[in-house]
């Protein structure tokens, strides 16, 4: 226990030592910033279905019919069977108190990766038709996100390194030296569409069947805070 306790005290006095030297050196810490703007090429699309009824075995049956639509559909994109899947499926039995009768209701969703985004408009405009009652989200990326990240990340290094040289540029005798610390952030931003289906009214007239498609531009940041000795 002896030997422990001394070890343990030697590991704590070195380490504070350490620290403190550390911090005689000389030294800047610096923020810096890499932005990376990314047009999307892959739609991510949740196609869902519900239904209610009072019988569970009705109402599911609407959702495979639906749903057996939907497939249907898909593969006339040519969307490969890889690319789409049931992500959800439920069946909840509810209660009405004030009736005092059972009710059922079906959820089933699938999700669609879209990798030839100039076949989304095609898609969503007659989708519709197939019983889908619920598009709970479509989600624009990139499939070469991992290679963007990088660029930002060695951007955000870049500018703090130059953000480094400026301060010290008017001080005499100094230089920016090798980092010693370095912390980072990486935030994404997706662009959200809306999607509006056949049928809506505006001024109380009906517009003709139409989804456009403006994808924006995927916001890649990377922020990083970086320590580097003076010399």
């Amino acid at each position: 226990m002896k030997k422990l306790l001394v070890v343990l005290t030697l590991f704590i006095v070195t380490a504070q030592a350490q620290a403190q030297e550390l911090k005689q050196i000389p030294q800047i810490s610096i923020s810096g910033e890499g932005k990376i703007l990314v047009a999307p090429d892959i739609a991510i699309i949740q196609l869902g279905v519900q239904n209610n009824g009072k019988d569970p075995k009705e109402v599911k049956q609407l959702n495979d019919v639906t749903i057996d639509k939907v497939i249907a559909y898909i593969k006339k994109f040519g969307i490969p069977v890889t690319d789409y899947q049931t992500t959800q499926m439920s069946l909840y039995k509810n209660y009405d108190y004030e009736k005092k009768k059972h009710s059922y209701q079906a959820n089933q969703t699938i999700s669609v990766t879209l990798k030839d985004i100039s076949k989304y408009n095609a898609l969503m405009m007659d989708v519709m038709d197939t019983g889908i009652n619920v598009i709970s989200g479509v989600n624009f990326k990139s499939s070469k996100m991992e290679l963007f990240e990088s660029e930002a990340r060695k951007k955000a290094i870049l500018n703090a390194k130059k953000k480094a040289a400026d301060y010290v540029s008017v001080l005499p005798g100094q230089k920016v030296g090798k980092a010693i610390s370095i912390s980072d952030n990486l935030q994404t931003n997706y662009p959200q569409p809306v999607f509006m289906a056949k049928g809506y009214m505006a001024d109380s007239e009906a517009i003709q069947p139409r989804e456009t498609l403006a994808v924006g531009e995927i916001e890649i940041t990377a922020s990083v805070t970086v320590i580097f000795v003076l010399e």
